[in-house]
């Protein structure tokens, strides 16, 4: 089957939520002096008053004394995270677990911070150990919003379905569900299923939001001049809706006007370094017009987004293979193809990549599951031409990478 019929994308996700973290300070812990409690107080008010700075350094002062605090270190973890050091806030978190490895309030604001750097594998990891040894926690359900998600932009669309659809059912017309499942189900390929729920919670909304949910919808269903009219409308309500320049530019892309699109994930990358689509979609175009370095650094940042992620990685493959480096396209497509065997045009570069590194047993194996993939594709598509295009671009793979509001530190 060719990559264009098997591909499949989830809805846009919508910001439409905030999630807190909980301060760790709230949890006991022994504290060994006053004076420690006077520092510990007054860097607190500093973290409270806004000063996240002074907070950082006076936390830091701290722990070069008092280093077993776990308080300290979840307060300087949260700190970091508002100050948008994600990477040092997890490392604090990490070293309170290390301390207190029970404490499920550290747990929880890992997961924030692993989720506001769009590390969602780890993010979810730690979301489901929370989950587990937390069940009557008060965040629970802020838990499987930020799980869910973390599972749509992963692409893990039946996890999502089955931990959203007890809820779903429970509140029908709750918009973060609405949005989370009906992404889930369009990703899995319940197209009407995901359409009927959306329908039903959003009908009648005339907000950016829903226009921008309704070219996804348009988009998925191959009506690319529809989804164009709906995103256009969603632009002139509101141009700064996160994600929004993402899709447009997938639209632009499937309607072949590839320098607009690349203006318009551009645009996206300005002002969300992290959207998934955006990386991928411009790191294709990029490839397509010999930028390799460019194209390689977006393509790389889409990898890192969505480790799993197979179009991400053909393409970087075939940057390294344009690039005169054959050693380093082959894992990565062999890794492709262990998981996806059928993806033909993974395979022709693979062949491709075995004859330049004189592996020419390889490279004819190669070549004989290309011929027999398209002898089966043909015959179940009369009329269909046989073989495969190495440079043939796919449609939106299944991602949806909107962005929503991040979680707070309180």
């Amino acid at each position: 089957m060719a990559i264009e019929n098997r591909c499949r994308s989830a809805l846009v996700i919508i910001p439409l939520f905030i999630w807190g973290a909980v301060s760790a300070s709230q949890v006991p812990v022994q504290r060994p002096s006053l004076d420690v409690e006077r520092e510990f107080e007054q860097a607190t008010q500093l973290h409270q008053s806004g000063d996240l700075e002074g907070a950082v350094r006076a936390y830091l002062a701290i722990l070069t004394k008092h280093p077993g605090r776990v308080d300290v270190r979840s307060n300087l973890g949260a700190a970091y995270s508002g100050l948008g050091r994600y990477e040092k806030a997890i490392e604090q978190y990490k070293q309170a677990l290390v301390i207190d490895a029970a404490n499920q309030t550290i747990r929880f604001n890992l997961a924030l911070a692993y989720y506001k750097a769009a590390w969602f594998s780890e993010a979810a990891t730690e979301l489901d150990r929370f989950l587990v040894a937390s069940p009557t926690s008060s965040q629970v359900p802020n838990a499987r919003l930020v799980l869910a998600d973390c599972l749509v932009r992963l692409g893990e669309y039946k996890r999502v379905i089955e931990l959203l659809s007890p809820l779903a059912e429970t509140d029908p017309n709750d918009r973060k569900l609405a949005y989370l499942l009906g992404s889930a189900l369009i990703g899995d390929g319940q197209l009407s299923r995901g359409q009927q729920i959306i329908d039903r919670v959003f009908r009648g909304d005339d907000s950016a939001e829903a226009r921008l949910l309704m070219a996804s919808i348009l988009l998925l269903a191959d009506d690319a001049e529809g989804a164009l009219k709906e995103i256009q409308h969603a632009i002139e309500l509101n141009p700064k809706l996160p994600a929004i320049q993402a899709w447009y530019g997938r639209v632009l892309m499937r309607l072949g006007d590839t320098e607009k699109a690349k203006i318009a994930f551009k645009s996206e990358l300005a002002s969300n370094a992290n959207d998934f689509d955006a990386n991928l979609y411009l790191g294709i175009l990029l490839r397509q017009d010999k930028q390799i370095d460019e194209a390689k650094n977006h393509l790389l940042r889409a990898i890192g987004l969505r480790p799993r992620d197979q179009y991400a990685r053909y393409h970087l493959a075939a940057v390294y293979a344009v690039a005169g480096k054959p050693g380093e396209a082959r894992p990565l497509l062999e890794g492709v193809l262990k998981e996806y065997e059928d993806f033909i045009e993974a395979r022709v570069l693979l062949a491709s990549v075995y004859y330049r590194l004189n592996r020419k047993e390889d490279g004819d194996r190669q070549k004989a599951i290309i011929q027999k993939l398209s002898d089966e594709q043909q015959a179940k598509q009369p009329g269909s031409p046989g073989g495969a295009d190495q440079n043939v671009s796919p449609k939106p793979p299944s991602n949806s990478n909107g962005i929503t509001k991040q979680p707070q530190p309180q």
